[in-house]
């Protein structure tokens, strides 16, 4: 879990194979269940459909086991999902610098409905400072991402699995 551009989908992957389990994009379920693009959903019916959206996602991930998933970066903004995150999943917090994130993400935007017609790095500062303490409430390991290389980052994650 992290905020968009942390890693998560890059990750995600690389953890399950060493794990070897299923790994689920909650992005990907979303747009195959609606069969349009995030972009589409939040065009077309608003965030508040794509978040009710994410949440029956979640939920079905939740009832199932061995599985890694990597969530939007707003799945936190939502209560019931928060707990659900804390009550069913390791959550690994996937945490970055504004600057590695504004990195990462230049020239996105018109994929990111969220980062649209904002100057990039304060769009990012600003939904950061939304979302920190909803990312710490729920974090049951936070791994800091910058400099680091997904297998390093899912060594990390695996490492701190074997330890809760």
């Amino acid at each position: 879990m992290g905020f968009m551009g942390c890693g998560k989908s890059t990750v995600g992957p690389v953890l399950a194979r060493r794990l070897g389990v299923d790994f689920v994009d909650l992005d990907l379920e979303i747009q195959q269940m609606a069969g349009r693009t995030i972009a589409e959903i939040f065009e077309q019916d608003g965030e508040r459909a794509f978040r009710s959206l994410e949440s029956e996602c979640l939920a079905r991930c939740a009832r199932q086991s061995h599985l890694v998933v990597a969530p939007g970066g707003g799945v936190v903004t939502v209560q019931a999902n928060r707990r659900l995150l804390r009550s069913h999943f390791h959550v690994a917090y996937l945490r970055a610098r504004p600057a590695t994130l504004a990195e990462r993400l230049r020239g996105q935007a018109e994929h990111r409905p969220l980062l649209r017609g904002h100057p990039l790095e304060d769009r990012i500062a600003r939904l950061m400072r939304e979302r920190a303490a909803f990312y710490d409430e729920v974090a049951s390991q936070i791994v800091d991402v910058d400099g680091k290389s997904p297998e390093a980052i899912a060594e990390e994650i695996s490492s701190g699995l074997k330890s809760t």
